[in-house]
């Protein structure tokens, strides 16, 4: 079992920058693939970026370039910097956690989720 507690979330204006950070707990994180979806109000969940356990790192279109993922093994966190922000960036992240390292961009390929944590970017 893995437990996720996602925090940094918060309220900022477009143009601003935030960081996320996942703490993860309960199984070998080093061994774990990670990632980060969100969904915004009346819309479905979507991928938005994922670091494999060798760092390998992944992107939406809509991010790239402006969002960085990372891990930290020995403090058993992955963070999401979150530069250049737009108010379609607003939704609720979420953090998780993949025992497998393919599909990386599809929810159901994970197997642990943390309960969100709100960004909101106002214009």
């Amino acid at each position: 079992q893995v437990q996720l507690v996602e925090s940094g979330g918060g309220l900022v204006q477009a143009g601003a920058s935030l960081r996320l950070s996942c703490a993860a707990s309960g199984r070998t994180f080093s061994t774990l693939n990670m990632g980060w979806f969100r969904q915004a109000p009346g819309k479905e969940r979507e991928f938005v970026a994922s670091i494999t356990w060798t760092d390998s790192t992944y992107y939406a279109d809509s991010v790239k370039g402006r969002f960085t993922i990372s891990r930290d093994n020995a403090k058993n966190t992955v963070t999401l910097q979150m530069n250049s922000l737009k108010p379609e960036d607003t939704a609720v992240y979420y953090c998780a956690a993949a025992a497998t390292g393919w599909g990386l961009r599809v929810e159901n390929n994970y197997n642990y989720w943390g309960q969100g944590t709100q960004v909101t970017v106002s214009s």
